[in-house]
């Protein structure tokens, strides 16, 4: 997969994470989006890196969109405790 796919990638599993934690976010999409990149790219390197689980080079590989929504999902809950309370 190149880089567009991983911002692809990045830019839907930051949906789907938010999908499943709802919630006010500070930030908005773009801060969504950015987390939603950024997670993809951790979930990759953690897969590969510390799970000996290289990341296939194909877009629908299961293994890739769960490291994707893991990272997400990771980095949403990190996002949320750090910077969640900033709107009160």
């Amino acid at each position: 997969m190149g880089i567009i796919s991983w911002i692809i990638l990045g830019l839907l599993a930051g949906a789907i994470a938010k999908f499943l934690l709802p919630g006010r976010d500070p930030g908005g999409f773009i801060g969504m989006t950015a987390i939603g990149i950024t997670g993809a790219f951790l979930g990759g390197w953690i897969s590969a890196r510390w799970l000996d689980h290289p990341i296939s080079k194909d877009f629908y590989d299961g293994a890739t969109w769960a490291a994707a929504i893991g990272g997400s999902l990771v980095l949403l809950v990190a996002y949320r405790i750090l910077f969640g309370h900033s709107r009160n």
